[in-house]
């Protein structure tokens, strides 16, 4: 039987910390799709929006809670972030923001053909093939860390207020 490294209530394993060395490589990867997001000149507040749509639709509550605190570190609105869910029934995200968020949607959902083309089609006025490349990573990335935090259930624990914009 192979050694548990670290197994939580529920019989859920820490998929992160039982294999380091994958996770590792995972996160060498996010920290390549940030770096090219930041080369192509993506605004960190548009990252942050793509992480937490992208976690809105994956139902990752570790990653909500992780991504939501740094987007208001970025200088984010708690309206905007309070109404993302819906950013397509509000006019408070730019043309750029929605073409990113579509993105990262068809992205999280690619079985949707229709939905994709005409997201890649938003994002083809919106962005560079730099920034849609960038776009893409981080929402890949942000998909896999994701999956590992939903199959580990990592905790999300109560921390500090972040000071509101």
């Amino acid at each position: 039987m192979p050694e548990t490294v670290a197994v939580r209530p529920g019989n859920r394993v820490f998929i992160d910390k039982q294999h380091p060395d994958a996770y590792r490589a995972l996160a060498a990867t996010a920290q390549a799709a940030k770096d090219a997001a930041a080369a192509a000149g993506l605004d960190r507040t548009l990252v942050e929006l793509v992480n937490l749509r992208v976690s809105q639709l994956n139902a990752c509550a570790y990653c909500l809670n992780l991504h939501t605190r740094a987007a208001l570190r970025a200088g984010e609105t708690t309206q905007r972030l309070g109404v993302l869910a819906a950013w397509r029934d509000t006019e408070l995200f730019t043309s750029r923001e929605r073409a990113a968020l579509a993105l990262a949607e068809a992205t999280t959902r690619p079985a949707d053909a229709g939905t994709q083309t005409a997201a890649y089609a938003e994002a083809r006025v919106a962005f560079s093939d730099d920034e849609i490349s960038a776009v893409i990573w981080v929402a890949i990335t942000m998909n896999a860390f994701n999956r590992v935090s939903v199959m580990s259930k990592h905790p999300v624990r109560e921390s500090p207020a972040v000071p509101v914009q």
